[in-house]
């Protein structure tokens, strides 16, 4: 096993190192997210906490970790007889991104459930993490209903297990710790408030601290063993620390004021419901262990505040995460505290959570490696080598501002105007049926759903079809020489449910953003509705990207990823100007499938032109602009791309020209105002059913 890299060594991130520290002595405090910049030393701090945990004791054997003093009397392999208990370290057992249900929660063995009535049961992930820390590295890729039983087993403490009328449950109480790149997507806000804390990291700017994480980086890869040796004096009294804290916290009173804080506080900022209000209680109490006090004060509410609340105030997924300091301090100056008795000097050891954490001493003053003291907040660990804490670099393909020659002489460029408010869409889809990844868009087959019917399973089975399974096998039961209660059922006669459900797709936006659009109150309109779709997209779990196509040519702006909000970003510094290339713009949306098909060919795409139609430019292709459109059309239709015309005309006179573009693709045209979910305009909902009248349309004006 190779050697971690110390919490202690970790430089700065003081933030994440108290939240993470104040989970080990209140595990009730509900885990920590952690949001950040990649190379910003979050995998490190968190693998690294699990040597500072205290050691657990267990039943010899028992693999669903049960305390020899009080063992869960509903373990599946119990009941335990009195006895000396195993001492082991707490485990820190990591959740991958790709895991399967059965992984997580365990597996039932149906066949034998089914011919012997047993439970056989495989523990799974869950089990693993009981009383230590479960880990899930970019918890926002992971898929939705592994997260909801995640989050569910950690509210419960307990794992339940269903299977065609066979149940199994056991205890899972563990530490959640959940990290995230806020660029590749956001948590939905119902699973946001789930975690207890949530804390924000970015890499240090400074290079005399950038230094001391590349000091520290080489050290620990030359010598993991020494590295750790130098540093497990700074261990030793953390570890220490967290078990006094412990020990301390069943003695910490949270008085009346301190609830009156708790709840001013949370009713101030408008958080909803109530558990910001339990959550900030629980980790108020947890400050004043780990300082060594026996009641709550302020300072230990207002630094309660700044963990629990900023992630649960976001109203949509475009608000960044936060909080008004100089509100919560007005907040709680209404609130002042009684005049506490003096405490006595706690032990000697790492600083408390008043600034200091507990890298604050040991070899950072004078000690191997510049120690961890003293510094602000910065990367270090086996995850973060220096490069990665450089600033953030422009996504590729993010959009220049053209001069006025790129313009196309179109007329000059015009400043980007701010979208209008978003509003509630009509549902789009795409026709057909998926197998793409879960989400809430189109029809797909998925693991979860409605039971449409039974196959003979493909691998390994996950969801048994228990009345086809029984069809299978009955008809063999006496050559099988049946004698007795059970089924005699074989592996062939095992049937696998097929599922329908709805899948996320690919929705990809070309946006005109040429001179015709440019008229400010249009343009609003215009990003207000291209917002409201981005929206719609976050709640539907789909992959988005953004093409703009203005002057000679069109830009991929963001390339398809499932960061909506970085969507949303490039849409508002959109500016306006120039000749119309649509043309352009579909050839570049055509290029962008073809590649995304090669990465990740089961997510379908949906493809959404914003444009009133026009197109007065063929930039550098040369011919027609308007033939070479229709032409560009065409061809996404024949491959099947399933698409829809937003259409930005506006004025009493109309030219239809969006209406001719939608035929072209195979696709309906709906107007901005026909968008809306309450509008009285139709939107046919799934994108198939409107080719007939669309052609229809097209045929008639040609006649």
């Amino acid at each position: 096993m190779s050697t971690p890299y110390p919490f202690t060594a970790v430089v700065g991130q003081t933030d994440l190192r108290l939240a993470l520290l104040l989970n080990a002595v209140s595990p009730a405090v509900g885990g920590v997210l952690v949001r950040g910049e990649k190379g910003t030393a979050k995998s490190t701090a968190v693998r690294a906490l699990s040597a500072l945990l205290p050691q657990v004791d267990v039943v010899p054997g028992c693999r669903f970790s049960c305390a020899p003093g009080a063992p869960d009397p509903a373990c599946p392999d119990g009941p335990h007889e009195p006895g000396p208990g195993a001492v082991r370290p707490a485990r820190m057992v990591e959740l991958p991104v790709g895991a399967s249900e059965d992984r997580l929660v365990g597996a039932l063995d149906i066949e034998r459930a089914l011919a012997e009535g047993v439970k056989a049961f495989e523990p799974g992930l869950l089990a693993d993490a009981h009383r230590g820390i479960l880990y899930v590295d970019e918890v926002n890729l992971l898929h939705d209903h592994l997260i909801d039983l995640l989050l569910d087993a950690a509210a419960m403490g307990a794992s339940y297990v269903e299977r065609e009328g066979v149940s199994v449950r056991h205890a899972a109480r563990f530490l959640l710790v959940g990290t995230m790149n806020p660029e590749e997507g956001e948590l939905r806000p119902q699973l946001l408030d789930r975690f207890g804390l949530t804390v924000e990291v970015a890499a240090s700017r400074e290079p005399a601290q950038r230094v001391e994480v590349v000091r520290r980086r080489l050290a620990y890869e030359d010598d993991p063993a020494g590295f750790a040796t130098r540093w497990a004096g700074d261990e030793h009294e953390v570890r220490a620390r967290v078990v006094a804290a412990r020990a301390l916290l069943p003695k910490v009173s949270l008085g009346d004021t301190a609830l009156l804080q708790i709840a001013a506080t949370c009713a101030g900022f408008e958080v909803d419901g109530m558990r910001a209000d339990i959550v900030m209680a629980r980790t108020a109490t947890a400050l004043a262990a780990w300082a060594g006090r026996t009641e709550v004060r302020k300072e230990d509410v207002r630094q309660a505040a700044l963990l629990a609340l900023p992630h649960r105030r976001r109203r949509n997924p475009f608000d960044a995460p936060g909080l008004d300091e100089d509100l919560l301090d007005r907040i709680l100056d209404e609130f002042p505290d009684e005049e506490p008795e003096p405490d006595p000097d706690p032990e000697p050891g790492p600083e408390g959570p008043d600034g200091n954490g507990p890298d604050d001493s040991g070899p950072g003053d004078g000690g191997p490696d510049g120690g961890p003291g003293g510094t602000p907040p910065q990367e270090s660990g086996p995850d973060a080598p220096a490069s990665e804490a450089e600033a953030p670099q422009t996504p590729q393909g993010s959009e220049q501002q053209p001069s006025g020659q790129e313009n196309g002489g179109g007329g000059p460029e015009q400043a980007a105007v701010r979208a209008a408010e978003p509003f509630r869409t009509k549902m789009l889809s795409v026709p057909g049926l998926g197998e793409g990844a879960s989400g809430r868009r189109s029809r797909a087959r998925t693991a979860h759903g409605r039971t449409t019917g039974a196959q003979r399973p493909r691998g390994h089975l996950t969801k048994l079809h228990l009345a086809a399974t029984i069809q299978a096998a009955a008809p063999h039961q006496k050559a099988r020489g049946r004698s007795g209660r059970g089924l005699v059922v074989r592996k062939d006669d095992l049937r696998q449910a097929t599922r329908e459900g709805r899948e996320g797709n690919l929705v990809l936006f070309v946006v005109d953003a040429s001179g015709s659009m440019a008229a400010r109150q249009r343009m609003s309109a215009v990003k207000g509705a291209v917002l409201s779709l981005l929206l719609d997209a976050y709640q539907r779990r789909d992959k988005v990207g953004l093409i703009t196509f203005r002057g000679a040519g069109a830009q991929l702006a963001l390339p398809p990823t499932s960061s909506v909000d970085a969507a949303a970003a490039r849409l508002e510094q959109l500016p306006t100007g120039g000749r119309t290339p649509l043309a352009a713009g579909l050839l570049t949306a055509h290029e962008t499938l073809r590649i995304e098909r090669l990465r990740d060919p089961s997510r379908r795409p949906l493809l959404v032109v914003v444009t009133d139609g026009r197109a007065t430019s063929a930039g550098a292709l040369g011919g027609d602009p308007r033939e070479l459109s229709r032409r560009s059309a065409r061809m996404l239709a024949a491959e099947g791309v399933a698409s829809v015309v937003v259409d930005c005309e506006s004025g009493p006179v109309r030219l239809g020209l969006a209406g001719v573009l939608a035929a072209d693709l195979g696709g309906p045209a709906v107007s901005l105002d026909g968008l809306r979910a309450d509008s009285l305009a139709g939107l046919v909902k799934n994108v198939r059913t409107a080719v007939t009248s669309q052609s229809s349309h097209t045929n008639r004006r040609a006649a």
